[in-house]
């Protein structure tokens, strides 16, 4: 708290919590440049006590100025909207039927990948090649021990990456500087974040928040307290893919999202407990429905899991609800990912006119969690395991 430059002979500004005549000015208003009327307090007591209403006024304010600049301006940092797919960007907000509350901001412009990073085959012109055509889309591949040790490799730092992002996770910062993190981390790591341009995917991250059930572009919307938001990362290195996701609490969230967000965690690892040789992949689907409707939640069923390594996404897939129709049995030496999405409403899905934000039908929010596993000749192993490092961010962890 700065003491304000009150001018003598001037007319006093009043207290915006009391009335009384104010000389002291909130010092994060005047670094925002902000009216003094609504900022000044006349002592450190009464600005302590509005505190937790105030600091809204410096999200709403960061968040209005950057879309002002940004959206305004087609020069702005090439910050813009985003429509189909990364292919065509806009200066507008587009028109939608929004569901819930949450509204696209303008996406910042492509990052850099330093030259001598591996690149997967989509990097430069956004279109997959080996992954389609692939026998692995039908056939679930044996990964050999040279391979299973790569993705050791790479799944490791896909978890050091998504814990430098867990670790700056706050109220008052953007999708973007999280986005930015991953990009920076992976990066730093040697290895290429596989979402970046695949199939034009704009961004090195996806930041899902509230209501929003996957692959949220990372933008230049300010995250509130209260907000939950799940943060999905994946990195290409040595020729392999790791892919892991968690959802975060963004200050103090209410108790419904905080059972949502547990109840979520807890149906992936129900779901990997039961991962080993000679199991149904779809009776993964039983044990995830079964927990979330015991806590009167639903299933998401247009996303599931997914075989991965050398591709970023092939066979097997991986629905997480109650009778679903996967096909085979799990052998030692297959590597795939469970990645349950489940909704405080209804389990329906809409996607944004980006083509890629898919949030509820209903409005209401969605949490998910995700790990890479591999089926061990008597389990499995979680490929992505939280290390002692991760960040200390889940209180039902500390039991």
């Amino acid at each position: 708290m700065g003491g304000g430059d009150s001018e003598t002979g001037q007319s006093t500004i009043s207290c915006s919590r009391c009335s009384k005549p104010a000389n002291l000015q909130c010092p994060k208003c005047v670094e925002l440049k902000l009216p003094r009327e609504g900022a000044a307090f006349c002592s450190q007591d009464c600005f302590k006590t509005s505190w937790s209403s105030h600091k809204s006024v410096h999200s709403k304010a960061k968040a209005s100025s950057v879309e002002t600049g940004a959206a305004g301006d087609k020069n702005a940092e090439g910050w813009l909207y985003c429509l189909r797919k990364g292919q065509a960007r806009t200066t507008k907000l587009p028109q939608f039927d929004w569901t819930g509350s949450l509204r696209p901001y303008p996406i910042s412009s492509k990052r850099i990948v330093p030259p001598h990073i591996e690149l997967p085959d989509w990097a430069n012109d956004g279109t997959p090649k080996s992954e389609p055509i692939s026998d692995f889309q039908h056939v679930v591949e044996i990964k050999t021990p040279e391979l299973i040790e790569r993705m050791r490799e790479t799944c490791k730092i896909g978890r050091e990456v998504l814990d430098a992002a867990a670790r700056i996770i706050r109220p008052g910062i953007t999708t973007d500087e999280i986005d930015r993190v991953v990009h920076e981390a992976t990066i730093a790591a040697g290895g290429y974040p596989s979402p970046l341009n695949y199939h034009f995917f704009p961004k090195s991250c996806c930041t899902s928040v509230n209501e929003v059930i996957c692959h949220g572009i990372p933008d230049a919307r300010v995250l509130e307290d209260g907000y939950i938001v799940n943060v999905d990362v994946t990195v290409y290195y040595k020729g392999v893919h790791g892919d892991l996701n968690e959802t975060y609490f963004v200050g103090n969230v209410d108790e419904a999202s905080r059972k949502l967000v547990q109840c979520t965690y807890e149906c992936l690892e129900k779901a990997i407990s039961i991962v080993k040789p000679g199991v149904r992949f779809r009776e993964i689907g039983e044990v995830v429905n079964r927990h979330a409707t015991m806590s009167g939640l639903s299933v998401v069923k247009s996303y599931c899991g997914h075989g991965i390594g050398e591709l970023f996404h092939c066979a097997p897939n991986i629905p997480h609800y109650a009778r679903n129709k996967a096909v085979g049995i799990m052998k030692a030496g297959q590597v795939f990912t469970i990645e349950p999405m489940i909704n405080a409403g209804v389990w329906r899905d809409r996607m944004w006119p980006d083509g890629w934000t898919a949030v509820t039908a209903d409005g209401k929010r969605s949490a998910q969690f995700e790990h890479t596993l591999l089926v061990t000749e008597t389990g499995v192993e979680v490929l992505t395991a939280r290390l002692p490092t991760s960040p200390d961010v889940f209180p039902w962890l500390k039991a």
